[in-house]
């Protein structure tokens, strides 16, 4: 099990007030955002652990769920400085671990295949890191006057991922910890104990943001890994509406609610399954579900919408279109449907052969104006992203470059 820590603990006083830098905008999303995403993509790393300013971990916890980042396991309070946090994070950490990789949640910019690089090679070698190499001159320089030039031929500047065996990172916090001694970064308490530290060849726009001036080179750099959209994409809206009556089930992205009415209709009347598989239908122009599915064929007669799902996924594969994302919204005052979207998410992904985290579910209240504050039926509308004739696509990938 491969366990990352990821540092958010910091000040960041440079930054020139305002939140600490790792809460900055950065593209429309927290710095914290991108880097947790990178993460949650990399295919080597587990599981997650947060650590943050202590006043900010309810707030971070609300985030972290919000942003659908699943590997995140703990949010945890941080330290003084920031070996004191990683030993907070280490704490949150299972024995069972195998590699344990450390990241800056001040570096938004780092890729999910250099974590797999950095991880990868931890788990061979023992302790990894990921660094560039100096191409400037470097002199040692004491009061304003240059002593020597170095030889940059052996000088790299490190970054973080860094990655170790889980036994050699603990045994390297805990001799740091009984010596009083203080690294500047986790290879260094490393190098202490002897063990060897192995680099893989990082990239310059893996940047630190410290300053108010890297977040504009951060924003560029985003821009430029953001592939143009592709020709091949057609966007698709669906929208549904069912009568709740007595004595049927409550039926919503394929999960039974519990709830004194259900929904009227030939099928299941599952109002939030149709309205995505309008919107996928819609978008490869392909009509709407009372076209391949009418309400009255005694086939399609109290049928799961779920199978309906299955068939609108079959069409897209006959037609060489792949599903990219869809979201969707279920409008009702009652019940609350918060609890049951993820349940209502996997269903639904399973159905159509997607990721889950390629479909999203909300729910709202209309405040009790119309047919649905007035609870008199329910509707649903959802948007689907579908790629033509391309093959699968994955755009978190494409755009992270």
């Amino acid at each position: 099990m491969v366990y990352a820590i990821v540092l958010a603990a910091g000040q960041g006083r440079r930054m020139g007030g305002g939140p600490p830098k790792q809460f900055v905008s950065l593209a429309g999303r927290p710095l914290l955002f991108h880097a947790l995403a990178a993460f949650e993509r990399a295919s080597q790393v587990d599981r997650v652990v947060l650590v943050t300013l202590a006043d900010r971990v309810d707030r971070c916890r609300e985030d972290v769920r919000w942003w659908d980042m699943g590997k995140v396991t703990a949010v945890v309070a941080g330290g003084e400085r920031r070996q004191d946090s990683v030993a907070e994070g280490l704490g949150a950490v299972p024995a069972a671990a195998s590699v344990i990789a450390v990241h800056d949640g001040a570096r938004p910019l780092i890729l999910p295949e250099q974590i797999d690089a950095v991880v990868d090679l931890a788990r061979r070698k023992g302790s990894a890191v990921l660094g560039t190499p100096v191409t400037d001159t470097v002199k040692e320089i004491e009061d304003g006057r240059v002593l020597h030039t170095l030889d940059r031929s052996r000088m790299w500047c490190v970054q973080t991922p860094q990655a170790f065996r889980a036994t050699i990172f603990r045994e390297a916090h805990g001799e740091a910890a009984r010596r009083g001694y203080e690294g500047t970064d986790d290879t260094s308490l490393v190098e202490h104990l002897n063990v060897p530290v192995y680099v893989v060849v990082g990239r310059e726009d893996n940047l630190k943001i410290t300053a108010p001036e890297d977040l504009a080179m951060a924003n560029s750099i985003l821009r430029s890994r953001t592939v143009s959209v592709p020709s091949n994409l057609r966007v698709g809206h669906g929208y549904d509406v069912h009568r709740l009556i007595s004595g049927r089930p409550l039926i919503l992205g394929g999960v039974t609610v519990p709830f004194d009415r259900g929904l009227h209709g030939h099928s299941d009347a599952d109002v939030l399954s149709h309205a995505v598989a309008d919107a996928v239908l819609g978008a490869m122009c392909l009509g709407d579900i009372g076209d391949h599915f009418p309400d009255d064929d005694p086939e399609y007669a109290g049928i799961s919408s779920l199978i309906l799902l299955e068939r609108v996924s079959e069409l897209a594969r006959e037609n060489a279109a792949e599903i990219v994302n869809v979201d969707a919204t279920v409008i009702a005052q009652r019940p609350k449907l918060a609890p049951h979207a993820a349940h209502m998410r996997e269903r639904m992904a399973e159905a159509l052969g997607i990721a889950t985290e390629r479909l999203s579910v909300k729910a709202t209240t209309t405040e009790g104006l119309g047919f649905a504050g007035m609870e008199q039926g329910i509707a649903a509308q959802a948007v689907a992203l579908v790629s033509l004739g391309a093959g699968p696509i994955d755009p978190v990938r494409e755009n992270a470059g």
